[in-house]
């Protein structure tokens, strides 16, 4: 009744429901014998507010991260000179909104992957704008997933690093998400916010949903402050279990759902990408600009 009152008299969005039942705990700690946990109640609790007026990020304040039960399957430090080409492979190449994505944007240097986004009037496919992506070539289902970065500074081009299957956007296929899905646990969006600076989003979106048939449906879980994110490592997880997805930032939960008919059953690739922005926007950006995603670690974990 209360969930029901919340979207269709307010008219608040899954993410800003998810608040306003947070609210309880907060209220409670206001009462408490701790200084520190009251504190941390009124900072939560106006964070909660900013979120349904306004749609602000709040800070992740979810249990920590345990992974016990689970081993490394994979992890990549970058340690190398070049891309492990045996684990690693480019994704999308060519064509991508408004400029192109190309293996020459891609290198690995002082244990760090980086990505780089610049305009080039000698590229790989011609002038434009450029950037890169990369997937690992084994493909993996259910887990925890986790990566340590660098978000890239600047207008524009955002920092992402995502799992996907085939046509998640197809309803045939995906049917609802148990037949696979796009998880993206983070994208950062937010240089330049003067009010969401250092804030990543998390969503999932799948197709056929509940039967639809038409379009695809996506669950955007909210925005949520990392530390510094564009000068300053964070890292960003993403737990896949038999029943919900559970998203973490700095090893706190920020989010979970099980969005759609079902979690995904399939397996699906492991991206991480420099996204570039439409024609449109690239056009707002000066052809001196460049930008740099860099990446320090991924790791994949499974139950034992």
């Amino acid at each position: 009744m209360f969930e029901k009152f919340l979207t269709d008299t307010l008219k608040l969005a899954y993410r800003q429901m998810a608040g306003v039942k947070s609210l309880g705990t907060y209220f409670k700690d206001l009462f408490s014998f701790s200084p520190k946990k009251v504190i941390a109640a009124i900072v939560a609790i106006v964070e909660v507010f900013g979120l349904v007026l306004f749609d602000t990020p709040t800070t992740p304040r979810g249990a920590e991260l345990d992974l016990t039960g689970y081993d490394i399957v994979f992890e990549d430090n970058f340690d190398g000179d070049s891309l492990n080409t045996d684990v690693w492979e480019y994704r999308g190449s060519g064509p991508r909104r408004g400029g192109f994505n190309a293996a020459s944007q891609v290198r690995v240097e002082n244990g760090n992957m980086i990505i780089k986004g610049d305009y080039q009037t000698d590229g790989t496919y011609g002038e434009g704008w450029y950037t890169g992506m990369v997937k690992l070539k084994e493909r993996y289902c259910k887990g925890y997933f986790e990566i340590r970065c660098i978000c890239n500074p600047g207008d524009g081009f955002w920092s992402a690093f995502w799992i996907q299957a085939d046509a998640p956007y197809t309803a045939s296929v995906s049917k609802g998400g148990v037949g696979g899905a796009e998880i993206d646990i983070f994208e950062s969006m937010s240089w330049g916010d003067p009010i969401g600076a250092d804030s990543v989003s998390q969503t999932i979106h799948c197709a056929g949903v509940d039967g639809v048939q038409e379009g695809f449906q996506s669950r955007n879980l909210g925005t949520f402050y990392g530390k510094n994110i564009y000068e300053e490592y964070n890292t960003y997880g993403l737990m896949w279990t038999d029943t919900e997805y559970i998203f973490y930032i700095n090893g706190v939960e920020s989010a979970r759902s099980s969005f759609g008919n079902g979690v995904s059953e399939v397996p699906e690739d492991v991206i991480v990408s420099l996204e570039i922005p439409a024609v449109e926007e690239l056009e707002q950006i000066a052809k001196d600009f460049s930008t740099e995603y860099v990446v320090d670690y991924v790791k994949i974990y499974q139950a034992k």
